[in-house]
């Protein structure tokens, strides 16, 4: 029934009529599935049983397939990363516009359509990083240098603090320590003591819990009138009363006028904590953070106060000529080179460390490789996948998020010596340390410090330093990707009775399969089409059969001559 001044008709019907057309559906389906049940047709997809407990080798078949499986879907990564490219590229050229008659042709302004491309693609590249990064230091008149507590010398870049010191306009340069609530009290102490010898050191403690303004504009109209506030750990912030009143004290003694705003740049590797120390200043979330790295790309200003203005900046770029753990720590792109990128990070990280105290750290059995560390790691966090196999990107990437975010405890020795950089003299560091309040500082990291709830010593993890990260500052020193020749490869495939025949010990066969391991996350990006043209002439040749080597468990029996176990089988 059409109802007056309503264009369409109401849908609503009676609960009767609504319970008979539920009624005949049942009924419906019902008839359906017995039709079925009696041509024998099955709907129900078969369960994988998987590999029986009793096969040998269990789990180095299991491993065996999920490599198999995880090389297979890389390369049908790369074909629809490949044919994305291409339908970009023909939506650029605008093939379907030239195509098209003159009269009938859509008015495109194609320099325009190039512009935009150009933005988005440059946005997250280095040059551009690299570029706003010296934005910030250029309009900046105190500088931010944000350090990682756990790692403090790892986190110092030589060429920013040249760069400071270069640039025109008196400019000063600040430590500011945080995430000191993962550091042993005693290391924290120590670290402020040897890096105030070279410019002044805060302690700083974020608030992680952070909303946005409307959000908070709303928990207040609701606050109780006691005014309970939240004193959990990841709410207390620590030392930021006593910046912005380093901040405030500063600006008087400048010769600036009334209008005239401070202007604080922050600095500092990725994942170093710089939005969230602004987010803090600010009392409520101004800027993106999270333990994704690189979220800011572009200059952020947000204003503190009347007299203040904090510039947010995108994170310094680390040279390739950096070590392989600070890459794998502060590198942007250890996320975005895929699988085994981030393998060789974990794998590098744990050369590192104490293999007691990871095993302690997080409740593991004991490991040979990094391979068997991500296997139990993920099964204990439950990275698992159909048919319980275990998710090692996954597994790798939570590691990794532990050490560059604000969850792991580890700390680093003090440097019995600490003797300034070559590029700091003494009248330079007496200019850096004029105008600021040196003894409210001390009063204040000493307060900070009684106030944090830091971790004991013996459940924080020590770790080995490499020193200070070089990082790209000029758009000049950043190398260009250049194209790579990549010669022919010849397939060489191993037969499973040639192994048999061979005669080769247990010892050697494992250090062997560990080799082809390490050799396989140590592949670099050049030889990944070598890859595919590799696997390509192995399927032309059906006499053969190529076996990827495979981590060999301690805990399993070892391989006899009596044992002809196929394990060129894909259990799927």
């Amino acid at each position: 029934m059409k109802r007056p001044k309503l264009k369409k008709a109401s849908k609503r019907i009676s609960c009767s009529v609504k319970y008979k057309v539920q009624k005949k559906v049942r009924e419906h389906h019902k008839k359906l599935r017995k039709e079925a049940k009696k041509k024998g047709v099955n709907t129900r997809p078969k369960k994988d049983l998987g590999v029986p407990n009793t096969a040998p080798f269990k789990e180095e078949v299991l491993r065996e397939a999920e490599q198999r499986r995880l090389k297979i879907e890389e390369v049908k990564e790369k074909k629809k990363q490949a044919k994305k490219e291409k339908r970009k590229e023909n939506k650029r050229k605008g093939s379907d516009a030239k195509d098209a008659p003159a009269a009938k042709r859509p008015r495109t302004d194609e320099k325009n359509e190039k512009k935009k491309y150009k933005k988005i693609a440059d946005k997250s590249s280095k040059k551009s990083l690299c570029t706003e990064l010296n934005k910030v230091i250029d309009a900046s008149d105190v500088i931010l240098e944000v350090l990682d507590a756990r790692d403090p010398l790892g986190y110092r870049c030589p060429q920013l603090e040249e760069a400071v010191l270069r640039r025109e306009g008196n400019k000063k340069l600040l430590f500011v320590l945080t995430k000191i609530d993962l550091v042993p009290k005693e290391n924290l102490a120590k670290w402020i003591q040897c890096l105030q010898q070279e410019f002044p050191v805060l302690a700083f403690k974020a608030a992680i819990q952070l909303q946005d303004r409307t959000v908070n504009e709303r928990k207040n109209r609701v606050m109780a009138a006691n005014g309970v506030f939240d004193k959990s750990r990841a709410a207390a912030c620590l030392g930021n009363e006593v910046l912005l009143e380093l901040l405030e004290g500063y600006r008087a003694t400048l010769e600036k006028e009334d209008k005239d705003m401070l202007k604080v740049g922050v600095v500092g590797f990725p994942n170093v904590g710089k939005s969230s120390l602004v987010n803090s200043l600010k009392g409520l979330r101004a800027c993106n953070a999270g333990i994704q790295r690189g979220i800011t790309k572009i200059m952020q200003d947000v204003h503190i106060s009347k007299s203040v203005k904090l510039l947010d900046s995108p994170g310094i770029v680390a040279s390739p000529s950096n070590p392989p753990v600070s890459m794998a720590l502060r590198s942007l792109q250890v996320e975005d080179g895929g699988l085994d990128a981030v393998l060789e990070a974990v794998r590098t990280l744990l050369k590192q460390c104490d293999q007691n105290q990871i095993i302690l750290q997080y409740n593991i059995a004991d490991y040979r490789n990094h391979l068997e560390f991500l296997s139990l790691f993920a099964k204990k966090r439950g990275f698992l996948q159909k048919g319980g196999v275990v998710n090692m990107e996954q597994a790798a990437a939570a590691f990794l998020n532990d050490w560059t975010g604000a969850k792991l405890n580890y700390h680093c020795k003090v440097p019995e010596t600490c003797s300034p950089a070559p590029y700091l003299s003494e009248a330079v560091v007496a200019e850096m340390q004029k105008g600021w309040d040196l003894d409210k500082l001390m009063k204040a990291n000493e307060e900070t410090l009684r106030g944090v709830r830091c971790p004991n010593k013996a459940s924080s993890i020590l770790f080995a330093t490499k020193g200070p990260s070089a990082g790209l500052l000029s758009v000049a020193d950043i190398p260009e990707d250049k194209t790579v020749c990549i010669p022919e490869v010849k397939t060489v495939c191993i037969s499973t009775e040639q192994d048999k025949d061979s005669g080769l010990k247990n010892g050697d066969e494992s250090e062997m399969k560990n080799e082809g391991l390490e050799d396989i996350t140590e592949q670099p990006e050049e030889e990944e089409h070598a890859e595919e043209l590799q696997e390509t002439s192995v399927k032309d040749e059906p006499t053969t059969v190529k076996v990827d080597p495979a981590p060999v468990d301690a805990s399993l029996p070892t391989a006899t001559t009596d044992d002809v176990y196929d394990f060129s089988t894909d259990f799927k």
